[in-house]
């Protein structure tokens, strides 16, 4: 039975006051809150068996070293990955792109093409720019509406034999579209030999992911973004291609063998995961998985739907605001404006001083911003632990704000 109150209760910092306003926490895309579980995890791992993985042959070590192999493994499950190895540690979404885009360096040429779309995070922008001026291919936008839905007939018209990767979210962190994974990943194999990755740090903490099914050939999350811990991430690939891309960080962990003639490389995954990782950060991930595996991704995605429906309804009572991207297929996230009001972040303020805290600005996606003619938003995005109660606040908050600033 899905309760509510239960969920919200093992999140201590929901029990706060901001400002003297009981807290109302609506910037889970920017980053969840933790429950006890994973603090629990995290504590313990630093408290009871701190030591570094699959380097020691003493007692700590070796417990380290399993528990985050676990961790590993649950992974691999969580998105049905077909070989535990095929999961790569990382920071998080950022540093995975950047991984897949150093790696493929060698194997983009000049005039070949790489294919975003218009709703992507700067993070899945700025690392195929630069691998553009590395190699002299060429990048390619897919161009979206006003709703934010992207345009597919442009990868009719301009997938072929040059385009050697298409890269693009699964869910807009501005506007919360779900995008048609499944359909540009079909026209996408139809129609070229590219590598697909997908960016799924906003599609993870709310509906199951599968990556086989998916078919794609990379996928990237972020922890912190599902409950678990800043500086954890994950890089999913196939096992055929990671074992022919070449590595994005050097130094200890990623090497077979090592001289000042030559180096040989680890197997995977090890062979991406160069230094010292984030053990208690990756340890806790697994139990950021155990506590959504728990809840059941079935009843997180229709309460938090419910939620982002209630929340619509709510603010488009409001006269005069808009909602980015209403009328497209969405999860999670709502992101408005107030006629007359030029600057978001006054209102997020006014929010502020209610206890509300809500994201303001461009979202990292100034591309979204610049099509829109508008300077950034008021996003207010959801998580398990969010109830319509919190979303009656944010509506009358954002009605005191219209009124101060109007």
């Amino acid at each position: 039975m899905f309760d509510i109150q239960n969920i919200r209760s093992q999140f201590p910092i929901l029990t706060q006051t901001v400002n003297g306003k009981p807290l109302v926490y609506l910037d889970n895309g920017a980053t969840s809150q933790k429950p006890v579980s994973v603090i629990q995890s995290w504590e313990k791992y630093y408290s009871t068996i701190n030591a570094n993985v699959h380097r020691g042959i003493h007692t700590l070590s070796q417990l380290a070293t399993e528990e985050m192999e676990v961790s590993r493994r649950k992974v691999q499950k969580f998105i049905n990955a077909k070989h535990d190895f095929e999961v790569i540690f990382t920071k998080g979404t950022t540093e995975g792109i950047n991984l897949i885009a150093y790696a493929l360096t060698n194997l983009v040429k000049k005039d070949d093409e790489i294919i975003i779309s218009y709703l992507e995070h700067h993070s899945n922008i700025v690392p195929w720019q630069m691998l553009c001026e590395r190699t002299g291919a060429k990048l390619k936008v897919i161009p979206m509406d006003e709703n934010g839905i992207l345009q597919l007939d442009f990868l009719d018209k301009n997938l072929s034999e040059r385009t050697k990767i298409v890269s693009l979210n699964q869910v807009s962190n501005a506007l919360g579209v779900i995008n048609p994974i499944e359909e540009i990943i079909a026209k996408t194999r139809a129609n070229s030999n590219a590598m697909v990755v997908i960016d799924g740090a906003q599609s993870v903490p709310h509906f199951k992911i599968d990556v086989q099914k998916m078919d794609c050939d990379f996928f990237v999350f972020s922890g912190h973004k599902m409950y678990a811990p800043m500086g954890t991430g994950i890089l999913y690939g196939k096992e055929e291609i990671l074992r022919k891309i070449q590595p994005f960080h050097g130094g200890g962990e990623m090497i077979a063998t090592c001289s000042f003639e030559e180096t040989t490389y680890a197997d995977l995954p090890f062979k991406f995961e160069a230094g010292t990782p984030n053990v208690g950060g990756n340890i806790a991930l697994g139990a950021a998985i155990d506590f959504m595996e728990t809840l059941g991704h079935e009843h997180i995605q229709t309460h938090e739907n419910a939620l982002l429906d209630y929340a619509q309804k709510k603010l488009l009572e409001i006269e005069g605001l808009k909602i980015y991207g209403e009328k497209a297929n969405r999860t999670g996230v709502v992101s408005f404006n107030l006629e007359g009001i030029g600057i978001a972040s006054d209102v997020g303020m006014i929010l502020d001083k209610l206890g509300i805290a809500v994201r303001t600005g461009h979202h990292c996606t100034q591309p979204i911003m610049k099509f829109f003619n508008i300077a950034g938003t008021v996003r207010a995005s959801f998580a398990v632990y969010n109830t319509f109660e919190e979303i009656d606040i944010l509506a009358e908050g954002v009605k005191k704000a219209q009124r101060m600033l109007m």
